[in-house]
């Protein structure tokens, strides 16, 4: 392996084999400094039996202790890429790219604000293919593994002979360096002053949006600008947004020009853990799955089974996902191929699931685990296709709630805008 731009500890540096002339090129310090993890960035330490201390906000990258050393490998030249598809941006996509990639060339962030379903991948393309033009490194990170597997392919499709690697937990590391990473933010830990750009997709996601380590991961990753993607950024981005902190793109269609679904807000009985759908849910699926497939949410998952088997005797081909699912990335796969008609899914699924002719239903839409935003990405599953634009979005649940209102009232603003 050759460890180019990353740090790794004592133990990775053995695990992963890497040349003793790679060895002798490297940083070698501390892994901890004055109570501060130098992986993360953080202090977390908990001491040891031992008396030694480790970190606890990186452990399940392997553990960092007061005795391990960090080493850290020099980046060597890229030798860059091309961007090989063939499409076209409409002119609102290419505006956004274009805005994109004048932030970047003057070494400034950028926030890319734009409706689920715009198209944010797509405007990525010429950005990319700028900074690979220039020999520059490019990172594309996410907090959610589904929405890396939803990314990678596109990606080398659309920069074919560019070299490339996929990176989340569990994936080999690199053999070799590469002009293009795609990876989970997690990921970024274990690279310093890499890239030359690092693209975060999904910024307001769980876990970057809760997790003070990974932003730290990416400003340590990273020794340029930074650009943001989300249809629902947080505060903080959209205030140097308005302060000209940030250049900003702000896309309000999506690339079809069609509106977003806009949900309808149902009240209805629901049990603690639904064993069997009321009526009124049974004829919204009736609905939704009319020439079409149907993503419904649910808050838990030990709602996951008793609604698959009330589903199962309704008469629906129905599967379930969540996040421990070992067979989630397959199943969601085979929903893509139509081998069934409803897919029981937690909030895993609620980014980075792209499904021509889909309904969203989310039951319990009430519950405190489902917050404005996560609502608002859970309904723009629907109507993604330019065949299908309005497929149809129910919130159900025991009652109103603010979180229900300010979703559907935001994508009415939204739709109100004018592109």
């Amino acid at each position: 392996m050759i460890p180019t731009g990353m740090q790794l500890s004592d133990e990775e540096v053995s695990a992963a084999a890497v040349t003793e002339s790679s060895l002798a090129q490297a940083e070698v310090g501390p892994g901890i400094v004055e109570g501060v993890c130098q992986r993360c960035r953080q202090r977390a330490l908990v001491s040891l039996p031992d008396g030694r201390q480790y970190c606890r906000a990186c452990i399940g990258l392997g553990r960092i202790t007061s005795t391990t050393r960090l080493w850290r490998f020099p980046s060597s030249a890229s030798e860059g890429g091309r961007l090989t598809w063939t499409g076209t941006l409409t002119p609102p996509q290419a505006a956004a790219a274009q805005a994109a990639i004048a932030s970047v060339a003057t070494g400034r962030d950028h926030l890319l604000w734009a409706v689920t379903g715009a198209g944010k991948t797509e405007m990525l393309f010429p950005l990319i293919a700028h900074e690979l033009g220039l020999n520059h490194r490019v990172a594309v990170v996410t907090p959610r593994i589904d929405v890396v597997l939803e990314l990678a392919p596109r990606l080398q499709a659309a920069f074919a002979g560019t070299s490339m690697a996929v990176q989340y937990g569990g994936t080999p590391w690199p053999e070799a360096p590469t002009s293009l990473l795609v990876a989970t933010t997690h990921q970024l830990l274990r690279y310093y002053h890499h890239f030359d750009l690092v693209i975060v997709d999904e910024v307001d996601a769980f876990p970057f949006s809760q997790t003070p380590m990974l932003a730290a991961a990416v400003a340590q990753a990273n020794r340029g600008p930074t650009v943001y993607l989300s249809a629902t950024p947080p505060r903080r981005l959209k205030r140097a947004a308005r302060r000209g902190q940030m250049g900003v793109s702000f896309l309000v269609r999506r690339f079809h020009g069609f509106p977003l679904p806009v949900p309808k807000l149902v009240v209805a009985p629901l049990k603690q853990v639904p064993t069997k759908l009321s009526n009124a849910v049974l004829a919204l699926l009736r609905v939704g799955t009319q020439g079409r497939q149907c993503l419904l949410f649910v808050p838990r998952i030990e709602w996951l089974g008793p609604l698959a088997q009330a589903l199962s005797q309704a008469g629906y081909s129905v599967e379930t996902a969540h996040a421990a699912d070992p067979d989630r990335v397959a199943k969601v796969q085979q929903f893509r191929d139509g081998t069934f008609t409803v897919l029981v899914t937690t909030t895993i699924l609620e980014r980075g699931v792209t499904i021509p002719r889909c309904s969203v239903l989310v039951l319990a839409a009430d519950d405190r685990q489902f917050g404005a935003s996560g609502l608002i990405q859970m309904a723009g599953r629907a109507g993604r296709s330019q065949a299908s634009p309005d497929d149809p979005v129910w919130f159900v649940g025991r009652h109103m709630t603010l979180a229900m209102l300010v979703a559907r009232h935001e994508i009415q603003v939204i739709n109100g805008r004018k592109p």
